[in-house]
């Protein structure tokens, strides 16, 4: 049955590209949907079909550019419920990061699920800590180690608990008992690769999908790159992290010698006096949808956006991670054999050269990532964020509804 979706996402790429995704798969199925999400998205959104609402921006705006996380949600709750009151949605999806929107759909009593655009962030009792870039433990020692710092995580999430309650309080919303608060657990949507969870079991109210991929239209792509027949390399920076472009910089100079064709982004950031080599392009923006599949690996920073996009078109990926979550997603395609992760520390020149040489002289990675590839296609992530969501909606809001899906980890 047709229905009203109003999707929240106020985030960067990370966040608001996944979102837009899932929106473009529920018009395709005949829904009404409407993205919340920053102004500047909003004419990608409206040529996908989907309505759009501007969603304040404080971190960036001059009327309030101090608040913190939780003072900037209560107030920005305050204009999402505006729109619920509008748009009249039979479910909101709430972004992980998009803490307003979970508490406008409480305060409009409609019910709401939660969309995580990466890998499900909450730890697993003996694993590593969640964003230290750390293999999940093989040994009984080695979980017994991570368990040592159990006591500390949860203090974390306590202190993160009392924020949110906080925030619910100056809203009128009673306290919550959990920890992570800020997912649904009547369904959280793990936008991510089932291979890459499947070392751990999920909570039965999060369900993997699959990755959610979308990118905004872009002229460049494969054809750009230098030609010739030696292998293409992507060099795919993050568009959040290292401004002065360091991996970009030591990559080029780290190829300039090796066997290889490299084409390199810039995400539209300056990126004064660097020598570019003769076997190197570099461009604005390119379509990763048109170049990644004509590509033999890509060097990136492993946010988890770009990861998936390699993985989807079968190819291996290099990660030297700069911060937020990059470390877990090097990490976790380094454990499923389809990448190598480099240290910070060592993303320099020859770091790079002889890790790309590594992921290019062993073929597995490569096989392994085209075997991703081939079982993503087949279960198409965005399709079954929809069914999982849309199954969501008529549920009674005090039960948790159950999805016609089998577990996939």
């Amino acid at each position: 049955m047709p229905g009203r979706f109003l999707i929240t996402a106020f985030g960067d790429p990370g966040h608001a590209f996944p979102a837009m995704a899932l929106g473009r798969e529920l018009v395709a199925r005949g829904h009404e949907v409407l993205l919340e999400t920053y102004s500047r998205w909003g004419e990608y959104a409206e040529a996908e079909g989907m309505a759009f609402a501007a969603a304040p921006d404080y971190r960036v705006g001059t009327r309030l550019p101090d608040l913190k996380p939780y003072q900037a949600a209560v107030r920005a709750a305050a204009e999402t419920r505006l729109v619920i009151r509008d748009f009249d949605p039979d479910l909101v999806v709430v972004d992980i990061l998009t803490v307003a929107g979970s508490l406008a759909a409480e305060l409009e009593d409609r019910p709401w699920v939660s969309l995580v655009p990466h890998l499900f962030p909450i730890a697993t009792p003996g694993a590593p800590l969640y964003s230290t870039g750390a293999r999940p433990a093989r040994t009984g020692a080695g979980r017994a180690l991570w368990s040592a710092f159990d006591p500390l995580v949860r203090r974390g999430l306590e202190q993160g608990r009392d924020q949110l309650n906080g925030a619910r309080e100056r809203v009128g919303l009673a306290p919550m008992s959990d920890l992570h608060g800020g997912l649904s657990r009547r369904l959280s949507i793990v936008a991510t690769f089932p291979e890459l969870e499947a070392w751990r079991a999920l909570p039965d109210w999060a369900r993997v999908s699959g990755p959610l991929i979308w990118e905004r239209p872009a002229e460049d792509d494969a054809r750009s790159a230098p030609p010739g027949d030696r292998p293409l390399v992507l060099i795919a920076p993050s568009t959040s992290q290292d401004p002065e472009h360091r991996l970009l910089r030591a990559s080029l100079a780290g190829l300039a010698e090796e066997p290889v064709r490299v084409l390199a982004a810039t995400n539209g950031r300056p990126l004064p006096g660097v020598r570019v080599p003769a076997n190197a392009r570099i461009v604005e923006w390119p379509s990763y949808r048109r170049t990644m599949p004509e590509c033999a690996a890509v060097i990136c920073h492993g946010g988890h956006g770009t990861v998936a996009q390699a993985l989807s078109a079968g190819v291996p990926v290099l990660c030297s991670p700069a911060g937020g979550d990059m470390a877990e997603n090097a990490a976790r395609a380094a454990w499923a054999g389809v990448g190598v992760s480099l240290p910070r520390r060592l993303s320099t020149p020859e770091g790079l050269r002889l890790a790309l040489r590594r992921l290019l002289a062993d073929s597995r990675y490569s096989a392994r990532a085209q075997s991703m590839a081939r079982r993503s296609h087949e279960r198409a992530g965005a399709a079954v964020a929809l069914e999982v969501s849309a199954g969501a909606g008529p549920a009674p809001r005090e039960t948790a509804p159950r999805v016609g899906l089998e577990p996939t980890t």
